[in-house]
């Protein structure tokens, strides 16, 4: 079960974002890797079409999961992810620094 999901709140541990935060837009299972608003931004050359006109692009790039640490709801810090087995059967993600359920 992926501890990283579409929503989550997210702190990058390692390059040249480090320390920053964003929202998860997608998560990529395969390649292990997800994207994330406004972190590890790089500039595509568009070429011009019809339908949109070219220049320069800002975008994300997929930036590894290994670098991406849970966003804890408490102090926004970053947080390992654990699971819980709640009283009505449900299983819930839960952050292992505050003990607080991360919602999603």
């Amino acid at each position: 079960m992926n501890r990283i999901r579409k929503g989550d709140n997210v702190v990058v541990l390692a390059g040249k974002d480090k320390g920053r935060t964003g929202e998860v837009l997608r998560v990529m299972p395969k390649e292990d890797r997800a994207l994330v608003r406004g972190i590890n931004m790089v500039v595509r050359h568009q070429r011009q079409t019809q339908a949109q006109e070219g220049g320069l692009i800002r975008k994300e790039a997929p930036i590894h999961l290994s670098n991406l640490a849970v966003a804890d709801p408490k102090d926004g810090k970053p947080t390992r992810v654990g699971f819980r087995v709640e009283k009505d059967g449900t299983k819930v993600r839960v952050a292992k620094r505050s003990g607080d359920v991360i919602n999603g």
